[in-house]
């Protein structure tokens, strides 16, 4: 072994070292609550959030549109609030339930498709909401206890 292998293994060595002490440095913060606390230091934050959705008056649906979009009388507001907590809780059960509950039984048409558009604009929207319901155990709760309104 030349000098230069020897110099390059050293390296090496101390490198790898290197890298794990940081590893194990950066565990110990996250597990002691520190990076946590970096992060969420101020709670105190204001979201600014300007949407412009420009949509024509001419739209054409099919028939499975139209029976999604009218089989539920509940306001836009509750069907983005349900159909958020219950995606938190990733049960495919209560996730169809909710679906038909809001009127997208089929899960598929433009109907749909525009939901789940207006859907992210409004999780944007309403970070307060998200925040209360950021458990599926949570989202169970949220849903069982409004899914009947």
């Amino acid at each position: 072994m030349n000098r230069n292998q020897k110099i390059g293994i050293g390296c090496g060595a101390v490198g790898c070292l290197g890298l794990i002490l940081i590893v194990v440095i950066g565990l110990a913060l996250y597990l002691g609550g520190y990076m946590k606390n970096l992060a969420g230091t101020n709670r105190n934050r204001n979201y600014n959030v300007n949407i412009n959705a420009n949509s024509s008056p001419n739209s054409n649906t099919n028939a499975n549109d139209a029976a999604d979009s009218s089989s539920s009388t509940l306001p836009d507001d509750d069907k983005h609030k349900l159909f958020q907590a219950a995606g938190i809780t990733k049960d495919s059960d209560l996730i169809l339930r909710v679906m038909s509950k809001i009127g997208f039984e089929s899960g598929t048409g433009d109907a749909y498709q525009q939901f789940v558009k207006e859907h992210f604009e409004w999780a944007m929207r309403n970070m307060d909401f998200m925040k209360t319901i950021d458990t599926p155990e949570k989202g169970r709760a949220y849903v069982e206890s409004h899914i009947n309104d």
